[in-house]
């Protein structure tokens, strides 16, 4: 056995890593061991492997998932935009949630008034997609949204309706509706039901919607209407010129006949 080599305790000491750190690479065969010794299965690593194990250890810690650390090990280029873009999305959710919470904080749980009205039909353009989670449902419905206005008619104001479940599973599928009379490219033409609905207004930035809907929901199980969905979310405002604490949203759930 060459005399250069280094027992995994003191490997690992050298590394900043366990010992089950390393026996969990070696497994992975992210890090081999330079020699295993074949009677007593001692793992044995050299010097210069020392560079590789900090690298997993420093990529680790910037909660770079170990597929991408091997890519990266490997010579891939371009691997940790993806993760750049993975912890932007996170870092933007957790803002949004800091955000809600600290409005629960300043202003109570939420006890927007809620009316009873009613709705005529609409004839609608609509698109459907689906969200693989509920923490990319506004990434999905704001680029369905997009579509729908670049093949939607250009000289009348759109008028906007985001249809959601009651219940989130994964897929999470949402539709967005265009009020219009005419075929738009890419959705299909339907018609949204009329009817009696419970309605409350949002007034601040879409990603804390999700307030305004617990009233809602609230108000309903305390007077015991049956509802069904999809809530309808009717956007008011355009977000191209409205400040995010000025945007207007009308939620509305169906509520179905006692």
């Amino acid at each position: 056995m060459d005399e250069e080599l280094l027992p995994i305790g003191q490997f690992a000491r050298l590394s900043r890593l366990s010992v089950k750190q390393l026996r969990h690479y070696a497994q992975l065969g992210l890090l081999v061991p330079a020699y295993v010794d074949e009677h007593t299965g001692y793992r044995y690593f050299r010097h210069e492997q020392a560079r590789d194990a900090l690298s997993i250890g420093l990529l680790r810690s910037l909660d770079v998932p170990l597929a991408v650390i091997a890519q990266v090990l490997s010579g891939t280029s371009g691997v940790l935009e993806e993760v750049h873009e993975r912890l932007e999305a996170e870092l933007a959710r957790r803002r949004s949630t800091l955000a809600a919470l600290e409005r629960v904080m300043a202003e109570g749980l939420p006890s927007t008034p809620v009316t009873v009205v009613t709705e005529p039909a609409r004839r609608v353009a609509v698109v459907t997609t689906a969200a693989a989670d509920p923490s990319e449902i506004g990434v999905v419905t704001s680029a369905a949204i997009a579509g729908l206005l670049r093949a939607g008619p250009p000289d009348a104001p759109p008028e906007l309706i985001g249809l959601f479940p009651l219940d989130f599973g994964e897929p999470v599928t949402i539709s967005v509706a265009l009020v219009s009379e005419e075929r738009v490219a890419g959705a299909e033409l339907d018609v949204l039901p009329g009817g009696r609905f419970a309605r409350a207004t949002h007034v601040g930035p879409y990603d804390q919607i999700g307030l305004t809907a617990y009233a809602l929901l609230s108000w309903c199980a305390e007077r015991l209407c049956p509802v069904r969905g999809p809530i309808r979310e009717v956007y008011a405002s355009d977000p191209a010129t409205t400040p995010p604490d000025r945007l207007i949203t009308h939620l509305m759930i169906p509520l179905e006949e006692s």
